[in-house]
């Protein structure tokens, strides 16, 4: 009875211990947003603001060029989710369903893109884009983080229609359908958890980065939000407290879109690895 009780604890403590260690930054994220500034730079922290203030949000959400920056990261962040879900969907039907030649190369340099760090070609794509004249343009940006996103979405999405079954796609060209249709009435809707959970990973990934925009994009009305988070500093240092508002402000776009598609990302997790 102990040793099961036992065993009970501790996998129980463990998960809050782990869930402290990753809240903690989050809640203090949040908290900070609303302190005054005295209680900002104490010496002495302090976990719960008593006198709270909307200063800082008021603050970031006067900083100028918000709304520009709002609407830029917003285009770029849907457009290279949706573009890479649909390329992915074609290439990954190809490679789960079809038999070609190349085929298993093809599959060897998805999983090299997929593990090499985007950082180390920033030079190449930095005079690609500048010898083709499109510095300071959402286009590349948009582009690139198509590219940054897709080979996972096709490893993923190959693993989800490699699950569904081929019997009913013959069934259903049985019954008259083409290969066109038979993959649009019934693998498309089949693969939901898929396109939630890798809608997710794209969206955060295109919505956080960084770096790339800060090098290709250097006037204000084409950058995107993750610079804007830069931009608070004063006379005497940073505005930790307009900071920690804008980045509080940041994070709700993706705390969001999660709880909007956890349902179906949770299953597109778990299910994408059991093949049917």
């Amino acid at each position: 009875m102990r040793r099961s009780l036992a065993g009970r604890i501790w996998p129980n403590a463990v998960a809050v211990v782990l869930f402290a260690v990753f809240a903690f930054p989050v809640y203090w994220m949040v908290s900070t947003a609303f302190k005054q500034n005295n209680d900002i730079i104490s010496k002495t922290p302090v976990f719960l603001p008593l006198h709270g203030t909307f200063s800082h949000f008021s603050t970031a959400f006067h900083a100028a060029g918000f709304w520009t920056l709002v609407r830029n990261s917003f285009t770029v962040t849907v457009i290279a989710v949706l573009g890479s879900l649909v390329i992915a969907l074609l290439a990954s039907f190809a490679i789960a369903r079809m038999r070609f030649k190349g085929r298993k190369a093809f599959i060897v340099v998805i999983m090299l893109a997929q593990m090499a760090p985007w950082e180390v070609m920033t030079i190449c794509i930095y005079m690609i884009v500048r010898d083709a004249d499109y510095l300071n343009s959402l286009v590349p940006l948009t582009l690139f983080y198509m590219m940054m996103v897709l080979p996972f979405t096709i490893w993923t999405l190959r693993g989800f229609i490699a699950a569904v079954p081929r019997e009913l796609e013959e069934s259903a060209m049985v019954d008259g359908c083409t290969r066109t249709q038979a993959f649009i009435k019934v693998i498309f809707p089949l693969l939901a958890p898929g396109l939630m959970s890798t809608s997710l990973f794209g969206f955060i990934t295109a919505w956080n980065e960084f770096p790339l925009v800060l090098i290709l994009n250097k006037q204000a009305e084409a950058q995107t939000l993750p610079v804007w988070l830069t931009q608070f500093q004063t006379n005497f240092g940073s505005d930790w407290g307009a900071t920690m508002a804008a980045s509080s402000l940041f994070a709700i776009p993706v705390l969001v879109v999660f709880l909007f598609l956890q349902r179906k990302a949770v299953g597109g997790l778990t299910s994408g690895a059991v093949k049917g």
